[in-house]
C-alpha cells in the first residue's frame, strides 16, 4: 500500500514510545516530510526517456497484446503513443486513441505555434 521504504518507518516505532500522541504525531510528519522530500529528489535526478528508447518496449508490447487486440504505436511526428482497438477476425480498427483527427488538429496547433513565434520575433 504504502511506497514508503521500511528502513524510514521502522525507527519512527522505537524512537516515540517515551513522547505523548502529539509529539509522536509530530515527530511522525516530520519524519515522512523528510522521507517524501527524499523521494522527490530521486525522481528528479532521472532521466527523461527518449522516443528511440520507447520502440523496443512497445514492440514486446505488441507481441503481448494484438492476440487479444490491441496495438500501439510511437508517432515519429510527434512522439505520442497511438492506441488501436483491432477486430482479432478482419483486423479493422475499431478505435484510435486518440483519433486520426485529434492527430491532425494538434499538428496544426504545433504548426500554427512555429508560425506565431516567427512572427512575433
Amino acid at each position: 500500500m504504502s511506497s514508503l521504504p521500511t528502513e524510514a518507518i521502522t525507527p519512527l516505532s522505537s524512537a516515540l514510545t517515551h513522547l505523548n500522541p502529539r509529539q509522536r504525531l509530530e515527530n511522525t510528519l516530520a519524519q515522512l516530510a523528510t522521507t517524501n522530500t527524499q523521494l522527490k529528489n530521486a525522481d528528479t535526478s532521472e532521466r527523461e526517456i527518449s522516443a528511440v528508447e520507447l520502440i523496443e518496449p512497445i514492440q514486446r508490447i505488441n507481441e503481448i497484446m494484438r492476440p487479444h487486440g490491441l496495438e500501439f504505436e510511437l508517432s515519429e511526428e510527434t512522439s505520442r503513443v497511438i492506441t488501436r482497438v483491432i477486430d482479432r477476425e478482419s483486423g479493422e480498427v475499431i478505435r484510435q486513441i486518440p483519433a486520426e483527427e485529434v492527430l491532425d488538429i494538434a499538428e496544426r496547433l504545433e504548426e500554427m505555434q512555429g508560425r506565431i513565434i516567427s512572427i512575433e520575433a
